[in-house]
């Protein structure tokens, strides 16, 4: 396992897919809150940034384009997420969408779709996944009029891809803004359900050990530990934890699933792309269960092997983040030249940027939506703290088998 944490850093520059996404560790005021949302609009007319600055005027014939990073807008995860919240956006406020996707996958091919989008005439950018980072550098200050939307593009991505990881010296250009996401807090919302909807055999399948699938992972190793420390059956608790090391599925990451859930694993949570696929398939075989990862996979889930195979998902606001900025964009009170990390902004769970989906399988007496909601409330308020750490494994009651990785 600490071989896996001291590479987190190279792999995450290199992973495939959508979930491979670093977060800052900044620390809150307010226990899990997240006092860094992205800038609203200051009351009384004029529009300010935190520190008092004015923020750029509204933009004139706003066009909005969307990159994708290698996979399609129907990939079911990042890039379908963005899509979708960008179109309905787009289509309310009568603003010019498009979606561009590079003929491959590496940074030329970025570049390319960036400067082809910049040159038809769109000047606001969407692009999901750390993929991204080293285009971003490559182009962002030669467009300056350009804003530069990036989701789960974290600190590290952008500073390795400008050669200054080491010092992070790089001053991120005012028309670049970055969202990344408390994964922890997702990852533990998701360990509390499982733990207090009945399951006692539960495991976790990651994708690669990038920092954002640690994360997820770590943060629902608290929430099993948690939850079961509140019903008081520590002991019953089976925790399986491993890194597919790739993030896509196929017949050895599934054989291994078989394995789990034939020697009782009753639910899985599988974060990382389409790692899912093997969960599920095997999860199908003896009428299992599975945790979704990022967005509401139970639609997904649900039509390719089995209704009611999803207990829940741990979700990040994809969509409401670009909503929100968008319209940040057509107001003028966008504020670039930073990365964020989104969390917890409201008691109110849909008004978060992580949270658990409507389709959660909540059950009377054991775990409900007003469960949920007073869950919600002590993470904001800080009565339950989530540690971000991710350079030593959760210091917990609960067993925890830790497997290593399945591929290579």
């Amino acid at each position: 396992m600490k071989k896996i944490l001291a590479l987190v850093l190279v792999l995450a520059m290199v992973a495939a897919l959508f979930v491979g996404c670093a977060g800052t560790t900044d620390e809150t005021k307010n226990g899990n809150a997240d006092t860094n949302a992205p800038t609203t609009k200051a009351e009384g007319g004029e529009t300010k940034a935190p520190d008092g600055n004015e923020t750029a005027a509204p933009t004139a014939d706003m066009k909005v384009a969307m990159v994708t990073d290698y996979g399609d807008i129907t990939d079911e995860s990042f890039n379908q997420a963005t899509y979708e919240g960008a179109q309905e956006w787009c289509k309310a406020n009568n603003v010019d969408f498009t979606y561009y996707k590079p003929t491959g996958d590496s940074t030329a091919e970025r570049v390319a779709s960036i400067e082809q989008a910049i040159a038809d005439g769109y000047n606001v950018l969407l692009m999901p996944g750390y993929a991204f980072a080293a285009a971003i550098v490559e182009t962002v200050e030669k467009y300056p009029e350009v804003k530069y939307i990036a989701l789960d593009v974290s600190e590290y991505d952008l500073q390795d891809a400008n050669g200054t990881a080491d010092d992070f010296s790089w001053a991120y250009p005012a028309n670049l803004y970055s969202a990344v996401y408390k994964e922890e807090l997702a990852g533990y919302m998701a360990g509390v359900a499982a733990v207090k909807l009945g399951y006692t055999k539960i495991g976790y399948l990651g994708g690669m050990a990038v920092p954002a699938v640690v994360r997820y992972g770590y943060g629902f190793v608290q929430g099993v530990n948690d939850a079961a420390k509140e019903l008081g059956n520590v002991a019953d608790i089976e925790l399986k934890y491993v890194y597919g090391n790739q993030f896509f599925g196929d017949s050895d990451i599934t054989a291994y699933m078989d394995t789990w859930y034939s020697a009782g694993t009753q639910v899985v949570f599988a974060c990382g792309g389409g790692i899912y696929d093997s969960a599920a398939e095997a999860a199908k075989k003896v009428g299992a269960k599975v945790i979704g990862v990022d967005v509401d996979q139970d639609p997904t889930i649900s039509k390719k092997y089995a209704e009611g195979m999803t207990v829940t998902s741990a979700m990040k606001g994809l969509s409401a983040t670009v909503k929100t900025l968008l319209g940040q964009v057509k107001d003028g009170s966008f504020v670039g030249g930073k990365v964020e990390t989104l969390g917890l902004v409201s008691e109110n769970p849909s008004e978060n940027y992580v949270q658990l989906p409507a389709s959660t399988q909540w059950a009377e007496g054991k775990f409900t939506e007003e469960d949920y909601k007073a869950l919600v409330a002590d993470l904001f308020n800080g009565k339950i703290t989530v540690s971000d750490n991710i350079e030593s494994e959760p210091a917990v009651e609960i067993t925890v088998d830790y497997q290593g990785n399945i591929k290579g």
